[in-house]
């Protein structure tokens, strides 16, 4: 998509959509993976699909730095191509490329001599410890090769080629899914090889997801020698991703925990906990569809906002970010009205005791209410992670989950209600004032300043 800035304010609604939809689908094929993953786990016996949860969990750990390189690639590629510096961007898209590479091997360096003292920490069951040790180890395998997706698929947004990262997971789909019910299953005459076929299954999947966009990337000229920076700078350029990229990392790390916590106060709730930690876990589920279409939104709003000012256009910036935010909500409240009307049946599929039921919903009554708070959340968040604001982000995330969420769930939850209708009001609670922050941090602060154009509109050094 080959847009300009000027081109993007003529069409406002119909740039939004095009950025959106292949995202909400790329997003669609990325949910498929895990319910084939979990469908095929659970036939194969409940220690394996325990493990197939747990090592999921686990590997976001291992993933995390290159989910953060990728904000930083798409805030600096972004703002590079919206300021009509093409050979900036390129030079920014191979310091990525090294970056992934340097990173990915790193992590597997370091992890790969820990790897079961890692499952030790993670108190894993003795039955599912054979299991855990096989998966951990194939996983380290992938995670260099794991990082060149997430890092070539965020250049593809920052550049605006939102089709291409769908067809590379069009591609790991398809081929996770053949692996995991041929390897998995043994169909199709292929060996089943169990729970070790699941691992070779997301092994060579994402293998030929990394591969196709590096291939891509090639044929654009992105991988010759004569594209790549020299170190000098490199080196000065590099500051400027870590700015971006550190709070991402930790606002990540602060999320994830903040959820791994507001399970165990659930889990200690003194009546009914396992009903109450049953029926939050199917809620996030049927919850997670609505969510997908909020991730859309999310990045697109990370690539406009970078382009625009990159171009130096930070009021247009400002309106997209309120385009982007109103659509998505009457998008979606719309989408969660309807769902609504089947909330019983729908939630029956991955719920069928009533207990557990009555529960799911209960948590998605409050969890739906929030839809607008949570949606203001998630698309302030991107804007800002286009603009390279992420300390905003880290702050407010911080701020609202450990210093709200989080005791507010325990007083509510444990010595108010004495029951989970207090943790899932917290919930609601916390997703207002969470948004009511950014919302006013995008409003009214000057997030602008952290993009790479100085006050005086001049360019910075690492053209």
């Amino acid at each position: 998509m080959n847009m300009t800035t000027a081109d993007m304010t003529n069409a406002p609604y119909r740039t939004i959509w095009n950025l959106s939809w292949p995202q909400i689908l790329m997003m669609l094929f990325h949910l498929m993976i895990g319910l084939v993953d979990v469908w095929v786990a659970s036939k194969l016996g409940r220690e394996i699909q325990a493990s197939m949860g747990m090592i999921s969990q686990s590997l976001f750990f291992f993933l995390v730095i290159a989910m953060a390189t990728a904000n930083g690639a798409v805030a600096a590629i972004s703002q590079s191509i919206g300021a009509g510096l093409l050979a900036r961007a390129t030079r920014y898209v191979g310091l990525c490329i090294i970056l992934g590479a340097v990173l990915g091997s790193t992590i597997f360096i370091i992890g790969f001599p820990f790897r079961n003292g890692l499952l030790t920490l993670l108190q894993v069951p003795q039955e599912m410890r054979y299991v855990m040790e096989y998966f951990i180890e194939v996983f380290l395998y992938l995670v260099p090769i794991y990082y060149m997706l997430i890092i070539t698929n965020a250049i593809f947004r920052a550049q605006k080629r939102v089709m291409l990262p769908l067809y590379s997971m069009i591609i790991v789909t398809v081929l996770n899914t053949i692996g995991d019910l041929g390897l998995g299953l043994g169909m199709w005459g292929m060996p089943d090889l169990g729970y070790k076929g699941l691992a070779w299954a997301t092994f060579g999947s994402i293998t030929a997801g990394a591969i196709f966009n590096m291939g891509v990337l090639f044929k654009m000229g992105h991988l010759r020698r004569k594209t790549m920076a020299p170190l000098r700078w490199m080196k000065s350029a590099f500051p400027y991703l870590f700015k971006v990229a550190w709070p991402s990392g930790l606002m990540q790390l602060v999320w994830h925990s903040g959820y791994m916590v507001l399970y165990s106060i659930t889990a200690s709730l003194p009546e009914n906990n396992v009903i109450a930690l049953a029926g939050m876990t199917a809620g996030i589920r049927i919850e997670s569809i609505l969510f997908l279409p909020a991730f859309a939104f999310n990045m697109t709003a990370s690539i406009i906002i970078g382009h625009y000012l990159g171009d130096g256009k930070a009021d247009e910036a400002k309106k997209f970010g309120y385009r982007i935010l109103f659509l998505a909500i009457g998008f979606l409240s719309v989408t969660a009205l309807l769902l609504w009307q089947v909330i019983y049946p729908v939630t029956a599929i991955i719920a069928p005791e009533q207990v557990v039921l009555d529960e799911a919903v209960n948590y998605l009554y409050y969890n739906m209410l929030a839809i607008p708070f949570t949606l203001t959340s998630m698309i302030m968040a991107g804007a800002l992670n286009g603009a390279g604001a992420t300390i905003y982000n880290l702050f407010i995330f911080a701020v609202t989950v450990w210093g709200c969420r989080l005791p507010l769930a325990y007083v509510l939850g444990h010595q108010v209600m004495h029951s989970p209708t207090g943790i899932w009001m917290a919930m609601l609670i916390s997703q207002g004032v969470q948004a009511s922050i950014i919302f006013y941090t995008f409003s009214c602060r000057n997030w602008q300043k952290f993009s790479m154009i100085k006050k005086n509109n001049k360019r910075t050094s690492n053209e």
